[in-house]
């Protein structure tokens, strides 16, 4: 019998083109894997760049939209005083206009949502800022009763401070809140101890002092800034309040509760201004003498910059609807200078720059010295960097030009 032997080739042999054409192959995917990753890395960069610019853009909308409803909101209430004097029910009517506040969010929320929801089932979502439970009538009552209470003494102490002084010493005067709102939580909430916010604290008390020293302690001028003082803590107790009992609140959840204090304010607070009407405190001939457009233009301000200042934390950054609301002293002051001609004296102007500059420090974050020695190594850094390219391109160019007579030849293995 013949034996047939046959040569079997190795599954694993490879001729050298073959091998050659797979190196390329797979540098080829390699390469190609390599420019997906930067291109979706410049892509989410570029994102980010953008959404970064689209913050600034809105934060500067909402900076020039807070600080012009705060201005015209006290300019307005200065111009109604003349005719018309009836704080407690000025502050009754601006505040029974934030029963609007969660229908005008609701509005929103159906034009703009992608999965719309019914009011009711809408209602019962942000009702959770009260609990578990939603709102209940023992709650609406416990809840409700202090915030409420808080609320319209904050805005009727500040109506009463217009009366005594000028506009722009009672905005920079409640620009405290910030302040006290620090002291209040670092006492009951225990929030962390920050010795520049000690600073910022002190400054605002050293302007209140001199706001106070400016007319010799005597007269309205003390009066108004114990009123203007007083609506700055009762404002930060309300928002320290707010913070203990009912945390951090989404733009939905504060509409519903806004639209619950307007409730509150209709329904148990309206016997206050009958009361004063009856016992002629805040008397009026009849309702058709009243300045109905003057006060509707206040309430409508004051409701446009509590809208304004809840939208602001969700499209921009907090801090920038902080600084629209402090730089309503300078439009206040320029009002004041040009159409009222107020003459400031240097201690007042001296007590609201101090007043001003303690407001900004108490916007700095919590890490901020670390984040200004980052800032300054990262500097450093590029310097360093800058430095190192500076004195490496001198010796790239004599190592091209040494190149430039031969041909470099890759071996491949």
């Amino acid at each position: 019998m013949k034996k047939h032997s046959a040569k079997v080739a190795p599954a694993s042999s490879f001729s050298v083109s073959e091998l050659h054409a797979a190196i390329i192959d797979g540098g080829e995917g390699l390469q190609s894997n390599t420019e997906n990753n930067t291109e979706n890395a410049e892509k989410s960069r570029c994102q980010s760049c953008t959404s970064t610019f689209l913050k600034f853009v809105w934060g500067f909308l909402i900076i020039l939209s807070v600080s012009s409803s705060w201005v015209g909101t006290t300019q307005i209430i200065k111009i109604t005083y003349k005719n018309f004097y009836c704080p407690f029910f000025m502050t009754w009517f601006s505040t029974n206009w934030n029963i609007m506040f969660f229908p005008v969010y609701y509005s929103g929320h159906f034009a703009m949502a992608p999965e719309k929801q019914t009011m009711l089932q809408k209602i019962r979502e942000c009702s959770r800022i009260f609990g578990e439970d939603g709102l209940t009538l023992r709650l609406f009552l416990k809840r409700t009763a202090p915030f409420s209470i808080l609320w319209t003494l904050t805005n009727y102490l500040y109506l009463l401070a217009l009366r005594k002084l000028t506009a722009t010493d009672v905005s920079a005067l409640f620009c405290c809140n910030k302040a006290f709102m620090f002291l209040l939580s670092w006492i009951v909430l225990k929030d962390k101890f920050m010795g520049v916010r000690i600073v910022a604290a002190i400054m605002a008390i050293t302007g209140i002092v001199m706001m106070a020293y400016a007319d010799g302690f005597h007269g309205d001028s003390i009066i108004g800034v114990a009123l203007a003082v007083g609506s700055a803590s009762t404002s930060a107790l309300y928002k320290v309040l707010f913070k203990m009992f009912l945390g951090t609140a989404n733009f939905g959840e504060a509409a519903h509760f806004f639209s619950t204090l307007g409730f509150f304010n209709l329904i148990f607070i309206s016997c206050t201004p009958v009361i004063l009407y009856f016992t002629k405190v805040e008397y009026w001939s009849s309702f058709s003498a009243l300045p109905w457009g003057y006060l509707c233009g206040v309430a409508g301000l004051w409701f446009a910059f509590n809208i304004l200042v809840n939208v602001g934390v969700v499209l921009t950054y907090p801090i920038l609807v902080s600084i629209g609301t402090v730089l309503s002293v300078p439009g206040n002051a320029a009002i004041d200078l040009l159409k009222h001609e107020v003459i400031f004296s240097v201690v007042r102007l001296g007590a609201t720059i101090i007043i001003c500059l303690g407001f900004l420090l108490m916007l700095l974050p919590e890490e901020w010295d670390e984040i200004t020695l980052r800032f300054i190594n990262s500097l450093k850094e590029k310097k360093s960097e800058e430095h190192t390219e500076d004195i490496a391109e001198p010796s790239l160019h004599t190592r091209s030009r040494s190149r430039a007579n031969g041909t470099v030849s890759i071996p491949l293995s």
